[in-house]
């Protein structure tokens, strides 16, 4: 086979996305769907409908017809199929209760109205920027408004009548939905804090606005198995959840050839989870862009579409192991070897950048905490405003659901601790509102078997009360998720619930989790990733949340061991811990 070879980053445009191989690798098996092995015949119906019509194709039908004659006149390939493509999902209709979510069919469970996720690259806003979502928010969202764990904006109650506006709005200012959902590059998670930390060690910003100014948006790449989920990070705290990502850039330093990135690919969670690889390759700087397309086309040309429980980049990673992945790369991809690398050293501090921090030109970032991502639409527009009275014209949102404002002058920072706390933000959380993270839940959600973010609210304000006499405890991160798919990272947690219906004491079935116990990404406290431990029968019902949470950590304070770096993480004790002092 004559090997499909990138362009040269310096000449790359957004239709030079690398063009689908030649099938060069006989099938010993029953077909994946693979196009580079198998072609491009369409193996179920999700790769039917993507084969008949691009799903970026959609948006002029939105505009012209849907929008125009109402939510009855969508055509259902384009409700359920390609909306996607532009950050629109139908949304959980009000009062069916998650023993009935895996029963109804699709319109049964959906409402009229729309979920519409706005894309945040990078996680960088301008307060112009924020106070237009803002303005949508209130304008046509019911003041709804969600930070999610991609540090993508969520809004609710969205008519398909005033899609056409809301995009007019948000790309007047720079924003949109393009590929927000789907099979297709998601938003590119970004140090939250590239450019301005005192202590990051190279700037990925021109990276991230690269590949999405060249990429995002481009039909060669609109049809990828299933989703694609990038992150980059400058910073020494690997503040971008790497290990959980298909393709992800680490900064690291070369010895020879200074700072750069370090590839990883392959992470994913859900029903099947498992962490990044390293691929042990050094990327420079220049090349961030030209190595992800590379990636991503790889992903495209020989990731599983016949089954699409099988089609992330996590499984082919499985069957290849990281060095034929790497080997595939550079050969057909690239064209050229990447140079062998070190791995990223350990993270120094914690990367959700809550508090007051110095920035590397005098001025401060100030980062705060919602609580599990919820705010609205008029505290968006609210922290807009505090920002720029302060002089302070930048906001970013983080992978851990928190916010921060850039460039505060020293003069200025008491006022913008101040007028957070007024829009709902705490600057100096309690340990749990600082580390508790949840997903959308049975609220808007048609996946989701129980309610979360209420449930994580009411949990974070008892346990401040219950566990207030603690006055060492450092973050101990509790995650809420709604179904079995860990959009709140559950197996990555320190306490991770997955939402199911649970046997109270009385035997009636309720809302309630099964609990994940001593999960972690990398950080000060943790050399490397791993996922958490469940133990047989431990379940809690929605109710006893709190509860259960106070029995285990007075546990993990009564029995963790002290060495000479301090106390053992939760996270440690919890693997080492018997099944008695987990229930």
């Amino acid at each position: 086979m004559t090997p499909t070879r990138a362009t040269p980053a310096s000449t790359l445009t957004s239709t030079d996305a690398p063009a689908a191989a030649v099938p060069a690798r006989p099938r010993t098996t029953r077909s994946n769907g693979q196009w580079a092995v198998d072609g491009r015949t369409p193996l179920n119906a999700s790769e039917e409908m993507k084969a008949e019509d691009n799903g970026l194709n959609v948006r002029e039908r939105i505009e012209r017809v849907y929008a125009v004659q109402g939510f009855d006149s969508i055509a259902d390939d384009d409700l359920h199929g390609r909306f996607r493509w532009w950050g629109l999902y139908t949304q959980r209709k009000p009062g069916i209760d998650g023993g009935r979510t895996a029963t109804l069919e699709p319109h049964e469970l959906e409402d009229r109205y729309f979920m519409l996720r706005v894309r945040v690259d990078g996680g960088a806003l301008t307060t112009e920027q924020l106070r237009t979502i803002g303005g949508i928010s209130t304008a046509f969202a019911r003041d709804t408004a969600d930070i999610t764990d991609r540090h993508n904006i969520q809004l609710h109650w969205v008519r398909i009548e005033d899609v056409p506006e809301i995009w007019r709005r948000l790309e007047h200012v720079g924003l949109s939905t393009t590929e927000a959902c789907g099979d297709v590059p998601r938003v590119i998670l970004g140090s939250p804090v590239a450019g301005i930390a005192a202590d990051e060690i190279i700037d990925p910003t021109r990276a991230i606005q690269e590949i999405a100014r060249r990429y995002i948006g481009d039909p060669e790449l609109a049809n990828l198995p299933r989703k694609f989920k990038t992150a980059i990070t400058g910073h020494p705290s690997q503040d971008v959840v790497h290990e959980i990502n298909d393709v992800a850039f680490v900064a690291t330093v070369h010895p020879d050839l200074g700072a750069g990135f370090d590839l990883w690919v392959g992470g994913g969670l859900s029903t099947n989870p498992r962490l990044g690889e390293r691929l042990g390759a050094f990327v420079s700087e220049e090349l961030v862009p030209q190595v992800w397309v590379a990636v991503t086309s790889l992903f495209r040309d020989y990731g599983y579409r016949r089954l699409r429980t099988k089609a992330r980049l996590k499984f082919l990673l499985a069957d290849w192991g990281p060095q034929e992945l790497r080997r595939v790369l550079q050969d057909e991809y690239l064209g050229f070897a990447l140079p062998d690398g070190p791995p990223p050293p350990q993270p120094t501090r914690s990367g959700d950048h809550v508090g007051v921090h110095r920035q590397k030109d005098g001025r401060y970032y100030v980062g705060a905490a919602p609580y599990v991502g919820r705010v609205s639409g008029s505290a968006l527009t609210g922290v807009a405003d505090l920002a720029d009275a302060a002089g302070a014209h930048r906001v970013r949102l983080t992978p851990y659901q928190k916010l921060l404002v850039l460039d505060v002058p020293e003069d200025h920072v008491d006022a913008v601790v101040s007028g957070l706390r007024t829009h709902g933000l705490e600057t100096d959380p309690s340990p749990f509102r600082r580390a508790t993270i949840a997903c959308t839940g049975i609220e808007f959600c048609k996946l989701a078997i129980v309610e979360t973010k209420a449930t994580a609210a009411r949990a974070i304000d008892s346990l401040e009360e219950r566990l207030g006499d603690l006055g060492d405890l450092t973050p101990i991160r509790l995650h809420v998720n709604g179904c079995p798919n860990s959009c709140a990272r559950i197996q990555t947690a320190d306490i991770g619930l997955k939402g199911q219906l649970v046997l109270d004491d009385d035997g009636t079935q309720v809302p309630g989790y099964q609990v994940h116990l001593g999960g972690g990404l990398a950080s000060a406290d943790r050399e490397e990733a791993g996922l958490g431990r469940t133990v047989r029968g431990l379940k809690v019902t929605a109710d006893g949340v709190p509860e259960y949470v106070e029995r285990v950590v007075r546990r993990y304070v009564a029995e963790r061991e002290t060495g000479a770096d301090g106390p053992e993480s939760f996270a440690v004790w919890a693997h080492r811990a018997d099944e008695e002092a987990l229930r």
